[in-house]
């Protein structure tokens, strides 16, 4: 979870697109970003592949007023709502958008660029999906309670695995990861609530402590098994940033769903 997903940036653009905040090429090229392009195929009504511009525009087009994202895992189908198939091609992918407003959902597939692999090309499969609750979305407050939790858990964890005492390398991976981080604050795009903004990057720092102590080399335990432990350990706490994650992406559309904004 160093990274942000591509479903995240595709739904808070897509998002602020939706809401007029944004211009059609802004929205394209922050969802793009250092990939080298992204296609939408099955879109209702296309025969083949289309760029995102068109996408996006026939979206809105067929009905569709938000964006959400949904982070699954295996036995754990968090922002799901199904059918199996598409419940299926999300698991795999990790990752993937599920519209408001029309019964359809998005699960990018992702191929090497070139000989040298510079850059990803994204291909994004329109799939139907059931008009249901997202499973196990939590409220933005609830993500921020379960956030702090998470992160002195983590804490104690990483001292217990002796991951801390490894000091430099740990603390130097997630500073970087911070640094960059702040310098894509707009990740989550114009519309969305600060304390959106705040519940993100809290959830990415916890993700970047897990990514960081299951990585092999760091803190004393370098063994298959001590690896395989650390990551069971953290388990729950990687989920719980996960979960909080797809809140802050989701915020916007939850909230114009409450009458918020």
């Amino acid at each position: 979870m160093l990274t942000e997903p591509r479903a995240g940036r595709l739904a808070a653009w897509g998002n602020a697109l939706l809401a007029g905040l944004v211009s059609p090429d802004d929205a394209v090229l922050a969802v793009v970003g250092e990939d080298a392009v992204h296609r939408v195929e099955g879109l209702p009504g296309e025969s083949g592949q289309v760029g995102l511009t068109l996408a996006l525009g026939r979206l809105r087009a067929l009905g569709v007023t938000g964006l959400r994202v949904a982070l699954p895992a295996p036995g754990h189908p968090l922002g799901l709502s199904g059918p199996p198939e598409f419940n299926a091609r999300a698991l795999e992918a990790e990752e993937a958008v599920v519209c408001h407003g029309a019964a359809l959902g998005l699960v990018p597939d992702v191929y090497e660029a070139g000989p040298e692999h510079v850059r990803d090309e994204v291909v994004w499969h329109v799939l139907p999906v059931r008009e249901a609750p997202p499973a196990d979305v939590p409220s933005l407050g609830e993500a921020e309670r379960e956030l702090a939790e998470a992160l002195r858990d983590a804490t104690e964890v990483l001292t217990r695995l002796d991951v801390a005492g490894s000091g430099p390398v740990a603390e130097a991976a997630v500073d970087a990861y911070r640094a960059r981080a702040e310098r894509g604050r707009e990740v989550l795009a114009p519309g969305y609530p600060q304390r959106a903004v705040r519940v993100l990057e809290l959830a990415q720092r916890v993700g970047a402590l897990v990514s960081v102590a299951t990585e092999a080399g760091h803190g004393g335990a370098v063994s298959a098994s001590e690896i395989s432990a650390r990551r069971e350990a953290l388990r729950p706490v990687e989920r719980t940033a996960r979960r909080a994650q797809v809140a802050a992406y989701n915020s916007v559309v939850e909230e114009r769903e409450r009458g918020v904004r």
